[in-house]
């Protein structure tokens, strides 16, 4: 897990990047700080690996605060003003995030941390599973998921996007491979390199595609077709 700090002087700023932490499976915020001065101590005396650091603050700036730390964490810089990219390079900043920041674009950037910090210091999620429900665990807690709830889960390289009926979906650090080979094959199919599919929960099949909702369109690829052909066959009332 890569321990990390948030620094903003605006509360509606920093609590997005908290909220963001939250949800990212390899990231926990372990403090979050509106001033630049009362992050120094902490950092001192606290193991940190990841701060996420807004340049525009009154008093002591995220620039000259990051320059003035003796061996730093690594940092990804906020701010609204494009024209410090090149100042954040030029203190090894693993990226900058030009507000307003979406998910996609925090996501990639702190992809690139996990790259940079050493292997020991991220802890690869667990799984534990029967056929009726599946124990997602992490380093702070454990979810259960039960298996008739998942609709479908979507593969984001090193981690999958479990999408239930009723909640919202779960992000876990884990492989596509390693999550189809826990679940029964008998209810699941992957029917796509990204795509791993509930299929009790199939009511609609248009254009080689599975349809869920007006808004949610699961891709069938070639690889995948015969396979999930056969299943249509075997299910389809002449």
């Amino acid at each position: 897990m890569i321990r990390c700090i948030a620094i903003d002087d605006e509360p509606l700023a920093l609590k997005q990047i908290a909220s963001y932490i939250d949800k990212t499976p390899f990231l926990t915020l372990i403090y979050q700080f509106e001033s630049a001065f009362q992050a120094i101590s902490f950092i001192q005396e606290n193991e940190v690996d990841l701060m996420f650091v807004d340049i525009n603050m009154p008093d002591l700036n995220g620039m000259d605060f990051v320059k003035s730390l003796n061996n730093p964490p690594k940092v990804i810089f906020t701010t609204a003003y494009s024209e410090y990219a090149l100042d954040g390079f030029k203190v090894d900043a693993i990226d900058y995030l030009l507000k307003p920041i979406g998910y996609i674009q925090f996501l990639k950037a702190t992809e690139k941390a996990k790259n940079r910090l050493k292997p020991k210091e991220i802890d690869k999620t667990e799984i534990h599973s029967n056929d009726k429900f599946l124990f997602i665990k992490s380093e702070y807690k454990i979810v259960r998921i039960n298996l008739v709830d998942i609709k479908y889960i979507e593969g984001m390289r090193e981690y999958v996007r479990i999408h239930l009926s009723n909640d919202k979906p779960i992000m876990a650090l884990m492989s596509m491979k390693k999550m189809e080979k826990f679940l029964p094959d008998t209810n699941f199919m992957r029917v796509h390199r990204s795509f791993l599919v509930n299929l009790d929960k199939i009511t609609m099949v248009e254009r080689n595609r599975i349809v869920f909702d007006e808004k949610t369109y699961i891709p069938i690829s070639e690889q995948h077709k015969e396979k999930f052909q056969k299943f249509l066959d075997d299910n389809f009332l002449v």
